[in-house]
């Protein structure tokens, strides 16, 4: 499982998110509070996801202009933000490599139905089988 500091790189670490961060606890707390609205923007700007993604997965664009105006996330939707930034660390760890990582959290999978593991990142249970299926990779158990 992915560290609360490399889930905290990819959103664009500390400075970003606003407060140190050095476990679990510390991450649920970024939730309850709301994240920032720039969390999002790092994950489009690094092309960690793609506006697109971030529409379907994370938050609508309309919402986003919204919370940009109100000053950042709600704790649902800094929930959300989490999810996906744990599982894209998970991928980063399994895979070793950005691009393979990112490759293949687009690339459609058998053992998910045919779906790519990005796009099940919508729901707990749907990141929760991305997340057994990268551990099952990581062992060597899957392909």
């Amino acid at each position: 499982m992915a560290s609360a500091a490399q889930v905290v790189a990819l959103l664009g670490g500390e400075k970003v998110v606003g407060r140190p961060v050095t476990c679990d606890l510390d991450i649920a707390r970024l939730i309850r509070d709301g994240l920032p609205v720039d969390v999002v923007d790092r994950l489009v700007g690094d092309k960690t996801v793609t506006p697109n993604e971030v529409s379907r997965i994370i938050i609508a664009a309309k919402t986003m202009s919204e919370r940009r105006r109100k000053g950042g996330l709600t704790p649902e939707q800094s929930e959300k933000v989490i999810r996906v930034a744990r599982v894209l660390a998970e991928a980063l760890e399994t895979f070793g490599s950005r691009d393979k990582a990112l490759t293949w959290m687009r690339r459609g999978c058998a053992v998910l139905g045919g779906k790519a593991p990005i796009d099940l990142l919508d729901t707990d249970e749907g990141a929760g089988l991305v997340e057994s299926l990268l551990g099952r990779i990581a062992h060597g158990l899957a392909a």
